[in-house]
């Protein structure tokens, strides 16, 4: 997926940080004093909202395109404390020492190699600051796909996109490895299965896939290739209720 190209603009703005999400990252942060907040990777903002709604006084996205800041920027739109950054993950042109808290979600699976981010984040952070990467493993993505699991089908109506998940996927002890040779210490790995949207019908669900919202993955698929995915999950949802569609992440707590 290009994220520069104006027509991908709103693919990351069309829902908001679940219940689940919240909750999992407030019982994270814990006792940790959090006055601003990175939000480096940030898309269309999904989670810088998200950050500031949990009561962080300042948060800034930071992103590299300037088509998902212009999304960001309207998605928080009247959202105080706010604000958006543009550069690089491994060269973010922020002041070093300059916040408490870092959150990296879906970032580090466009890195080859993992070390020059995790060095910037190191530098980003005050000492006892905390680094939070949500990201899926190889493990994570290759489930059974099921109603609640529907990315799991991607892979079982075409395994080519399978082998390309898990080329692109770190393992946990790679994530891990890394964040010990960059300084950082007291690392705790996590599970979360995170609801991503409620779909209240399977018409819905189905429009969502063939907009690709959300889903990079699904840009490696030509449209006849994509109408074929739909037509899979279409037969292998035969109940007629509420999606819940969640994926599993692992999260990686790491402190400076």
């Amino acid at each position: 997926m290009d994220f520069h190209h104006t027509k991908n603009k709103w693919s990351y703005t069309q829902r908001n940080a679940n219940v689940t999400w919240i909750r999992t990252y407030t019982s994270l942060i814990g006792n940790h004093s959090i006055k601003q907040a990175f939000d480096i990777g940030c898309g269309g903002g999904i989670y810088t909202k998200a950050l500031a709604e949990m009561g962080i006084p300042f948060v800034t996205g930071v992103d590299s395109s300037e088509v998902m800041l212009e999304a960001a920027t309207e998605n928080c739109r009247g959202r105080k404390g706010i604000r958006f950054h543009r550069g690089d993950a491994l060269v973010t042109g922020l002041a070093s020492a300059s916040c408490d808290l870092i959150l990296e979600r879906a970032l580090i699976h466009h890195l080859p190699e993992l070390q020059p981010c995790f060095y910037e984040a190191h530098r980003l952070l005050l000492p006892g600051g905390v680094l939070l990467i949500q990201d899926r493993t190889p493990e994570d993505c290759l489930l059974p796909g099921s109603p609640e699991h529907i990315r799991g089908y991607f892979f079982s109506c075409f395994p080519r996109l399978a082998e390309m998940e898990t080329n692109r996927r770190h393992t946990s002890a790679q994530v891990i490895k890394e964040l010990e040779g960059c300084g950082f210490n007291s690392i705790e790995k996590h599970t979360l299965w995170e609801v991503r949207q409620i779909h209240k019908t399977k018409e819905k669900l189905l429009a969502d896939l063939r907009a690709r919202l959300g889903r990079s993955i699904l840009h490696a698929l030509e449209d006849d290739e994509l109408e074929k995915l739909v037509q899979y999950i279409d037969d292998c949802i035969t109940e007629e209720r509420d999606i819940v569609e969640s994926d599993r992440w692992t999260i990686w707590k790491a402190v400076k």
